[in-house]
């Protein structure tokens, strides 16, 4: 059933102005953490950490996320789009900066941790900054795009980050990273805020605090923020359990890397679809396939017996989450109240980040105790409840009205 969408006034009347202030700089800051990305581990163990102190270290900056993603909500709320975007990039280049000079373990996780929280900041001002600005005839494909603009630039940021590395050493994709933080906070601080619906100063919304924001929000965040938090967890475990399957196959590194790429340019080619279908049709009808399918793949993967049949799964693990890229911020900006619009965005994006620290890490418990084919069948069970759990509870209309008339809509 396609989704009757509220009319508003926006401050644009399209996307093409928000090609060089939202997607090329999330392109640019998509290049600078798929430089780093690889390079995190392997500098931890450089540092002599452990194996399992190099995971914590990399899974420092997801934890970052998550606990920057409510004070992200008041600061975005407090100090505005523009501000926040220049304050997230500087604390992002300080982490980065702690990285690059980092003698110890210990300070390589400070600079994770950092560079978590500046993300959660970033992230949170662009898509308010979207969901003030876009009109809603748009909206999907403006955070859709956005997404996939990121997811470009983190596919092309290790082959840059490779170049780099060859000519100054294994850090140097950290030295990649600096630049993308630097230079896309830059060119997303030249915009102006966009103009509120609802002033702070004129209303009690300076005073929301966070147990105001679950009460008033509870049903929305206990019902479809479990499934943005299932989400989640399907979406980031692709990144764990392939790797551990094809280890399991006898593939090498490269054979893994192509097999990678191959998912990821289908989940690109699937993003601004993905955006088209949810604006025409309505949120619905691509946030359950695109977890059906990534199930789908779960359940496929015990069956691939070598590259081919692990290239078969990466695509169509491709096809799922490239279909869902920009609903868990689409939706997050149609429930969104325009009064507490941050806050409430804050506490909708800690669901999916929580989904996203939380699935790699039951996955790799799950791998220590059982076979990895019962760690696959718990990650398709969860993408079907996720299914289920966004077929139930999206709405159906997304207008903008009170916190207890949607909380009854849910």
């Amino acid at each position: 059933m396609t989704e009757t969408l509220p009319k508003e006034q926006p401050a644009i009347a399209g996307l093409k102005p928000l090609v060089t202030t939202v997607f090329v700089p999330a392109a640019i800051f998509g290049i600078g953490q798929g430089a780093a990305a690889p390079i995190m581990a392997v500098t931890a163990r450089d540092l002599g950490a452990s194996v399992a102190v190099a995971g914590l270290i990399v899974a420092l900056g997801g934890l970052g996320a998550v606990l920057g993603d409510l004070p992200a909500g008041r600061i975005v709320s407090r100090f505005g789009e523009r501000r926040s975007i220049i304050g997230g990039s500087s604390l992002g280049a300080t982490g980065v900066v702690i990285c690059l000079l980092a003698q110890t373990p210990w300070m390589l996780g400070i600079g994770a941790l950092l560079t978590g929280l500046a993300n959660a900041v970033w992230g949170l001002a662009r898509q308010s900054y979207l969901a003030e600005t876009v009109p809603l005839g748009l909206r999907a494909r403006a955070m859709s795009s956005f997404a996939a603009m990121w997811r470009l630039g983190f596919f092309l940021g290790p082959l840059i980050g490779a170049g780099v590395i060859l000519l100054v050493g294994a850090r140097g994709g950290f030295l990649v990273q600096l630049v993308g933080v630097v230079l896309a906070g830059a060119l997303m601080a030249r915009v102006p805020d966009p103009p509120r619906k609802v002033q702070a100063g004129n209303s009690d919304h300076g005073h929301v605090t966070l147990p105001e924001i679950l009460r008033r929000h509870r049903a929305a965040l206990s019902t479809l923020g479990t499934g943005s938090l299932l989400m989640g967890a399907a979406r980031a475990s692709r990144e764990a359990v392939l790797p551990l399957w094809a280890l399991h196959l006898g593939l090498d590194a490269a054979q893994v890397s192509v097999i990678f790429g191959i998912g990821a340019a289908v989940d690109l080619l699937c993003s601004y679809p993905a955006g088209h279908i949810m604006d025409r049709y309505g949120r619905r009808l691509v946030a359950v396939p695109s977890l059906t399918v990534i199930g789908v793949s779960y359940l496929m993967l015990p069956f691939s017996t070598g590259a081919v049949g692990l290239t078969v799964v990466a695509v169509v693990m491709g096809i799922g989450n490239g279909l869902g890229n920009g609903v868990i911020m689409t939706l997050g900006a149609d429930i969104a109240p325009p009064e507490e619009r941050a806050e409430f965005l804050a506490a909708w994006r800690l669901t999916h980040d929580t989904g996203m620290f939380g699935g790699p890490l039951a996955i790799g418990l799950l791998a220590a105790v059982f076979p990895l084919g019962w760690a696959f069948a718990a990650l398709g069970a969860t993408s079907f409840a996720g299914a289920a759990m966004m077929f139930r509870f999206i709405p159906v209309y997304s207008p903008r009205v009170s916190p207890r008339s949607r909380a009854g809509k849910l």
